[in-house]
């Protein structure tokens, strides 16, 4: 698979929609994930992240615009032991708690499907992180409808072991603008990894579309020693 730009894969796709990477820092000392949300709406456009334990949490920066929470608020991110959560809905609750009780990812997520927000049928998109002993894998997932039918629900996990170096994999609900949206298709991207966490917060960040981006979440965790630095940056300010 040859290895994209990130920062043109976002400059050239006005509307990715939300979008996870996960990989490890080119120095190998790092995992890191980054989690971006976009909107069209107003009620999409109406959120800010705010930290919450070890994780990040949505919240309508403006409540009173706030129309319908049912889809947009929710916790993206959860650490549950060794293990970092990433996920674009509130599934993510669903592979903590399902993991929680010796689960596993794929298992976790078998209860649950893609978005009932027709005709779009967002995907699901989720990542876990897990670093133990000073090793490093991580998986990424992908819950869809079939080309737009949602009497079925198409299921596709990615699982990456002993995490290369300098490499990672960019995974995003929506492959580009439209009506109704496309769906994502394919593998997840192989991207480029740094080691400098504000410069990649700033490479995504400058990256996504000026009028569609609304917040954006990085976090590179030691590998030897489980500590992380975290990055948040919100339109809405």
């Amino acid at each position: 698979m040859n290895m994209l730009s990130l920062e043109q894969e976002l400059k050239n796709n006005s509307y990715p929609g939300r979008g996870i990477v996960i990989g490890r820092s080119e120095d190998g000392k790092s995992a890191v994930t980054a989690y971006f949300i976009m909107g069209r709406s107003v009620n999409s456009r109406n959120r800010v992240f705010v930290e919450e334990g070890e994780g990040i949490r949505t919240q309508a920066f403006d409540p009173s615009k706030l129309s319908d929470p049912s889809l947009i608020i929710y916790a993206p991110v959860r650490v549950l032991g060794n293990k970092t959560i990433v996920t674009n809905g509130d599934q993510t609750d669903t592979i903590y708690e399902g993991m929680d009780k010796q689960l596993t990812f794929e298992q976790s997520l078998r209860s649950r499907e893609f978005e009932p927000d027709a005709p779009n049928y967002t995907p699901r998109i989720s990542g876990i992180m897990h670093i133990e002993n000073g090793t490093y894998n991580y998986a990424m997932s992908i819950l869809k409808s079939n080309n737009g039918n949602p009497e079925q629900c198409n299921r596709y996990t990615f699982s990456y072991s002993n995490a290369t170096a300098g490499e990672g994999h960019f995974i995003h609900t929506y492959m580009h603008d439209g009506s109704p949206l496309p769906s994502f298709e394919g593998e997840p991207k192989l991207v480029a990894i740094p080691n400098d966490i504000d410069g990649f917060t700033s490479l995504v960040w400058e990256s996504l579309n000026e009028d569609n981006k609304v917040s954006l979440f990085v976090r590179y965790i030691d590998i030897e020693t489980g500590k992380y630095e975290t990055r948040i940056v919100n339109k809405n300010v």
